[in-house]
C-alpha cells in the first residue's frame, strides 16, 4: 500500500511539476528572502549585543584600576614597590602599570605644545601592550622596544594634527620644570628630546564608547622603551594600576579594602571597576540589538503569515485534481499527500535557502561602534538561530500545508457536503439596508464575508494581518519617540538643570555670590565628586546639600532631607542587594588615611534616582552616570575630610535657569559667573592656572550611542510597513482570483469595469480602517509599555510619548491600501464574465 500510494504520488508529482513549477520556484524564493531576513536580522542582533564582551576578552582585560599620585608614588611619581606589594596580595593574579608621562610635542620655537585635551601614558610593564591591550584601527601597534614610536586615538591624532607615519619633534620634561614660571616657552628646554613617530590609530576597551566626560582627555601611549627613559629622568607623575583578580568581580570590593591598607596613609586613591564600564558601553549598545531582533522576529513573522497564505493558495489550487482524484477511488492518504508534497518539498529547499541567505548576509553584523574593533568579522554562522529558524519554517509552513491538504481529503469533503451555508456580515448589511452604493457594499461583503467551496477567502486572517501590522508599525514609532525624547531631554538621563559650573580648584565664593543675586537664576546647587565604601563596594558620590533645590531627577522614595540617608542609583542599588528603606554602612578611607578618612556611617537608603555622568574633581576614577553611583549628604566627608587647596568653593554647580530662558543666553549668563571665578583666581598668587568652566550638558555613553542610532526604528518602522503592503496586496490578489466566479456574475448582473475596482478598493479600504481603529491603540500601547520597561532597564526617567506621527500611519495606511488595490481592481475589472462562468 506504502509503495502505491508512493507511486501515484510520484507520477502525479512529475506530470504536474511543468503546471506548478512556478508556483514552486515563487514559494522558495518567498521563504528563502523572507525567512534568510528573519534569520540574519535576529543573527545580527545576537552577534551586535556579544560583539563588545567578545572584544574585551580578547584584550586581555583588567579587572579593576587604581590611580594614585603625588607621596604614594614617591619623588618619581612611580614606585615599584608599590607595585610588589599590589602583587603580593592573595586575591590579585596580575598587575601591570602606566605612569603620567612627562612628554609633550614642540613647537617650531622649541616650546612644549601643552594640550589638557591630550593625557600622555607612558606602558610600565606592558600595560596597553598585552594586558587592556590597545587595538589598532588604522597602522599598527608600537614596537614595545622602540623609544621612538607611539600611538593615540583618532581624537588624539586630530588634537595633535598628526596622521600615521607621521615625525612629531617631542620633549621629555620632568616635575620640576613643569613648576618653573618660564614653562611652556623655549626657554624650559627638555630634558631630551627624541623625534617620535606616530605609528597606529588605536581604540582602548574602556573607550570604544564614551561619555562626554571621558572623552577628554584621550590618551597618547607611549612604549615601555620610552617609559624606562621617563622613569630614568624622573619624567612622570603618577601612576595607574591595572589588576587582573583570580575569582573576577568576586574579588573586587575585598581588594578595594586590601589596597587601602597597601598604600601610604597620605594617599588617597581612585578605582575604576572594568565591569561598570562594560556594563555601560552593553547598555548602550542594547538598543541596536533589540532592533534588529525585533525586525527578525517580525520578519520571522511576516514570512510565516505570507508564505502561509502562499501555501494555502497552492494546495487548494490542486482541489479540482484530488475531486477526480477521490472519484477514481484514492485514499485519504493519498489525496492528503498527492496535496502536499510538492509544497513541503519547496518550503523545505526554501528554508535551506533562507539559511544560506542568512549566512551570507552575516558578515553585515555586528552593527555600531564595536564592528571597527571587533576581532573576528566576516561570515559566522549562528547554528542556534540558523536551526531553529529552520525548523520553525519547515514546520510551520508544513504544518500549514498538512492542514489545508486535509481538510480537502473524503472526509472533509463529505462533512463540507452538509455543512449549512455561510452567515452573511451583519455590516454589509446593514450597509445594503441604509442605501450604500452597490460597489461599496459588495465591497464590504468581499472584505468581511469568507464565502464558501472554491470562493473561500481568509478574510479574518487578512484583518488580523492589516490589525497586527499597525499595530507593529506604530509600537516602533512610539518606541523611537521615546528614544528621541531621552536624547532631547537632559533631564531623562540625570542632568536635571540647565548648565553647570566646573572647577577642580573649586569655585570661588564670588561667583556663588553672582547666582545669588542673578534674576534669571531660578535655583542652585552646589556638589562635589568623591567615591566611597558602601558595604565595603567603592562607589562614586555626590556630596550636595538636603533638600536641594537642585538635584538629579527621582525615581522612587524621595530625595535628602537629612544627613543619615543616601541615594542610590538603580544599578548600584542591584549590585548592593539593597532595597529602598534598608540601611548600609558608608566610609571613607581608612584611619590611617587621617584626615582623609571618614569611619563607618550607617545611612538609610532612602530612594533612587538618575544620577548625572559627570566629574569635577579631574579624577579618573569612575563616575557617577544613570545608574550608577550615590548621592550623600555634605555632612558624610564634612569639610576636614577634603580642605580645598586655594578658596574653598565646590567642584561642582549645578544651575536651573528660570522657564524663557534660552540656551544660549543661559551660555552667556553663566560665563559672565565664570569670569567672575576667574578674576578671584587671578588675585590669589595660590591659584595659577586655576579657572572655573561653564560645563554644557554631559551625556553618558547611551545617549552618546543612541543620539547616532536614532533614525532605527524609523527603518524598521518602514521595513515593516513594507512588508504589511505586500502582504495586503497578495491578500487581495488571492481574494480576486479565488472571487472570479463572483466577479463575473457581477459583470452579468451590469457592474461596469470601474464599479469592480471600486468594490476592491472599498474591500482594501475595509481592511486598512479595521486595521488603523483597532491597530492603532494596541500598538500606542505596546509601544508605551515597551518604553517603560526599555527606559527602566537602562535606569533612565520612564517618559513614554505617542509621536505625532501616528497621525501620518493612519492616513497613510487608508492611502497605501488603495494603492496596493489598484492592480487587484484591474485584474478584477478584466474577469471575462462568459469564460468564467462557462467553466463553471
Amino acid at each position: 500500500m506504502t509503495r502505491q500510494l508512493a507511486r501515484v504520488v510520484a507520477y502525479r508529482f512529475r506530470v504536474t511539476f511543468a503546471r506548478r513549477r512556478g508556483d514552486y520556484l515563487a514559494l522558495v524564493l518567498l521563504v528563502g528572502l523572507l525567512g534568510g531576513v528573519a534569520m540574519a536580522s535576529i543573527a545580527a542582533g545576537r552577534r551586535t549585543q556579544s560583539a563588545f564582551p567578545a572584544f574585551a576578552a580578547s584584550t586581555n582585560p583588567s579587572t579593576v584600576t587604581m590611580s594614585v599620585y603625588g607621596n604614594a608614588a614617591g619623588a618619581s611619581g612611580y614606585s615599584a614597590a608599590l607595585g610588589d606589594a599590589i602583587a603580593r596580595l592573595p586575591q590579585v593574579k596580575h598587575v601591570e602599570s602606566w605612569v603620567g608621562a612627562g612628554v609633550a610635542t614642540l613647537k617650531p620655537d622649541g616650546a612644549p605644545d601643552m594640550q589638557s585635551s591630550l593625557n600622555p601614558v607612558g606602558s610600565v610593564d606592558g600595560l596597553f601592550f598585552d594586558e587592556d591591550r590597545a587595538t589598532a584601527v588604522q597602522g599598527r601597534m608600537a614596537d614595545p622596544g622602540r623609544e621612538d614610536e607611539f600611538v593615540t586615538t583618532a581624537l588624539g591624532a586630530q588634537l595633535l594634527g598628526a596622521h600615521v607615519g607621521q615625525v612629531i619633534p617631542t620633549g621629555l620634561y620632568g616635575p620640576d620644570q613643569f613648576a618653573q614660571p618660564g614653562f611652556g616657552t623655549a626657554s624650559v628646554p627638555p630634558l631630551r628630546r627624541i623625534d617620535m613617530t606616530l605609528v597606529g590609530i588605536v581604540e582602548f576597551n574602556s573607550e570604544v564608547i564614551e561619555d562626554d566626560v571621558d572623552r577628554v582627555p584621550t590618551n597618547v601611549l607611549y612604549t615601555p622603551a620610552l617609559t624606562r627613559s621617563l622613569l630614568a629622568d624622573g619624567a612622570v607623575q603618577g601612576t595607574w594600576y591595572a589588576m587582573q583578580l583570580v575569582h573576577g568581580d568576586r574579588d573586587v570590593a575585598a581588594v578595594e579594602q586590601a589596597l587601602l591598607g597597601v598604600i601610604p596613609p597620605d594617599e588617597v586613591p581612585n578605582f575604576r571597576v572594568t565591569s561598570i564600564t562594560d556594563a555601560k558601553v552593553e547598555r548602550a549598545i542594547r538598543p541596536e540589538s533589540i532592533a534588529l531582533g525585533a525586525f527578525g522576529a517580525i520578519a520571522a513573522l511576516a514570512a510565516l503569515a505570507i508564505a502561509g497564505q502562499a501555501v494555502n493558495r497552492q494546495v487548494r489550487a490542486a482541489d479540482p485534481d484530488l475531486e477526480v482524484l477521490r472519484a477514481l477511488g484514492a485514499s485519504p492518504g493519498t489525496t492528503l499527500v498527492d496535496g502536499a508534497v510538492g509544497v513541503f518539498a519547496a518550503i523545505v529547499i526554501g528554508a535551506l535557502l533562507a539559511v544560506a541567505m542568512a549566512v551570507a548576509l552575516s558578515p553585515l553584523a555586528p552593527l555600531g561602534p564595536v564592528r571597527r574593533v571587533y576581532p573576528s568579522p566576516g561570515i559566522a554562522a549562528d547554528w542556534t538561530v540558523f536551526a531553529t529558524g529552520f525548523v520553525v519554517l519547515v514546520g510551520g509552513l508544513g504544518a500549514v500545508a498538512a492542514v489545508v491538504a486535509h481538510r480537502f481529503g473524503a472526509r472533509r469533503a463529505a462533512e463540507s457536503s452538509v455543512s449549512s451555508p455561510a452567515r452573511g456580515s451583519h455590516v454589509a448589511t446593514m450597509a445594503a439596508s441604509a442605501g450604500m452604493p452597490a460597489p461599496a457594499v459588495v465591497g464590504l461583503r468581499f472584505a468581511l464575508e469568507p464565502g464558501q467551496g472554491r470562493t473561500a477567502v481568509p478574510v479574518r486572517s487578512a484583518l488580523i494581518g492589516s490589525i497586527l501590522a499597525v499595530a507593529v508599525v506604530a509600537s516602533t514609532l512610539t518606541f523611537g519617540a521615546g528614544l528621541r525624547t531621552l536624547v532631547a531631554k537632559p533631564s531623562l538621563y540625570g542632568w536635571n538643570w540647565t548648565l553647570g559650573l566646573s572647577s577642580i580648584y573649586g569655585v570661588p565664593p564670588p561667583a556663588l555670590q553672582l547666582l545669588d543675586r542673578d534674576p534669571v537664576v531660578d535655583g542652585y546647587a552646589s556638589y562635589q565628586d568623591s567615591h566611597a565604601q558602601l558595604d565595603g563596594q567603592d562607589v562614586p558620590v555626590l556630596l550636595g546639600p538636603i533638600n536641594a533645590k537642585v538635584a538629579p531627577p527621582i525615581l522612587s522614595g524621595h530625595g535628602l532631607t537629612a544627613d543619615n540617608q543616601i541615594v542610590l542609583g538603580a544599578a548600584t542599588l542591584a549590585s548592593l542587594h539593597k532595597q529602598v528603606g534598608d540601611s548600609l554602612v558608608g566610609s571613607f578611607g581608612t584611619p590611617a588615611n587621617a584626615p582623609f578618612y571618614v569611619a563607618p556611617t550607617r545611612v538609610t537608603i532612602v530612594g533612587t534616582a538618575t544620577l548625572p555622568a559627570v566629574v569635577g574633581s579631574g579624577s579618573f576614577a569612575d563616575h557617577t552616570t544613570m545608574g550608577s553611583g550615590a548621592i550623600l549628604s555634605n555632612a558624610f566627608i564634612g569639610q576636614q575630610a577634603n580642605p580645598d587647596p586655594i578658596l574653598g568653593g565646590p567642584p561642582l554647580v549645578f544651575v536651573r535657569m528660570r522657564g524663557g530662558v534660552s540656551q544660549d543666553a543661559a551660555q552667556t549668563d553663566l560665563q559672565r559667573v565664570a569670569d567672575a571665578g576667574n578674576s578671584a583666581f587671578a588675585a590669589d598668587p595660590n591659584a595659577a592656572g586655576a579657572e572655573v568652566d561653564v560645563l554644557p550638558v554631559q551625556h553618558p555613553a547611551e545617549i552618546v550611542n543612541y543620539a547616532a542610532t536614532g533614525s532605527t526604528p524609523v527603518v524598521l518602522a518602514a521595513g515593516l510597513a513594507v512588508g504589511a503592503v505586500a502582504a495586503l496586496g497578495l491578500t487581495l490578489y488571492s481574494s480576486v482570483r479565488r472571487r472570479r466566479r463572483d466577479l463575473a456574475l457581477l459583470k452579468t448582473l451590469g457592474f461596469t469595469k470601474r464599479q469592480l475596482g471600486v468594490a476592491i478598493a472599498c474591500q482594501a479600504l475595509v481592511a486598512g480602517i479595521v486595521g488603523v481603529a483597532i491597530g492603532l491603540p494596541l500598538g500606542i500601547a505596546a509601544g508605551r509599555w515597551l518604553w517603560t520597561l526599555f527606559a527602566r532597564d537602562i535606569y533612565a526617567v520612564p517618559q513614554p510619548v505617542v509621536p505625532a506621527s501616528l497621525f501620518l500611519v493612519a492616513v497613510g495606511t487608508l492611502g497605501l491600501v488603495l494603492i496596493v488595490a489598484a492592480l487587484p481592481g484591474r485584474v478584477a475589472a478584466r474577469t471575462p464574465a462568459a469564460l468564467v462562468l462557462r467553466s463553471e
